[in-house]
């Protein structure tokens, strides 16, 4: 067995602990300070993985990813969002009276929550759909539909029609509607846990405080 010398145990031992105390400060729960009514937080797991929650009355939504740490950042990426949120499932001729999008899902409570919006020659327009998932629309020559699902405005999905004949749209939430995606997403480190912004609440700054 090679000897290490009296430096190099030194040293070694003292790279073993720096990596100790770096996973055991780091890791834990932390929690959003000072929002009422509200829930969120982040856990940070040994295996360098994340999880992120948010609650707000009826609303949930959560997030994974990785975390690593550049200095006094911490720094959150997930799987890139796929582009679209919701998937359109069958067109038609339907009404020559009127356009209608359809929202379907299982969860019928969701259904009047989707704005909907049709774009084309002569502007946008943009309804609500009501309790049984319907958005009625004059006919008019569109060439685009926008949705936002209002529990979760992060981005609207815009699809092209294809066929300017086809009154009819019928559309589904796509799974990971309600999931939380990070790009290069910084907190920094202090004393207490973490500072800096939310992923879904904007404009302000918040504090995480790092449970005992």
């Amino acid at each position: 067995m090679q000897k290490l010398g009296l430096f190099g145990i030194f040293l070694s031992i003292g790279l073993h602990m720096n990596a100790q105390t770096n996973t055991q400060d780091y890791t834990g729960e932390y929690y959003l300070q000072g929002v009422m009514e509200t829930a969120s937080g982040f856990k940070l797991n040994p295996d360098s993985t994340f999880e992120f929650f948010f609650s707000y009355g009826a609303l949930d939504r959560m997030g994974t990813g990785r975390w690593t740490v550049h200095g006094n950042d911490l720094v959150l990426n997930s799987k890139s969002r796929p582009p679209l949120d919701f998937k359109l499932v069958s067109t038609s001729a339907g009404d020559a009276k009127n356009i209608v999008i359809k929202i379907s899902d299982p969860n019928k409570n969701l259904l009047r929550y989707i704005d909907c919006t049709v774009m084309g020659d002569k502007g946008s327009t943009t309804l609500t759909t009501d309790h049984d998932g319907y958005a009625r629309f004059p006919v008019s020559k569109i060439d685009s539909i926008g949705l936002l699902f209002t529990w979760c405005p992060d981005r609207m999905s815009v699809f092209k029609v294809a066929k300017s004949g086809d009154h009819y749209y019928e559309f589904h939430f796509e799974p990971w509607i309600a999931e939380v995606f990070f790009d290069n997403f910084k907190l920094s480190i202090d004393k207490e846990g973490l500072d800096g912004p939310h992923p879904l609440l904007v404009n302000k700054r918040f504090h995480y405080e790092k449970a005992k």
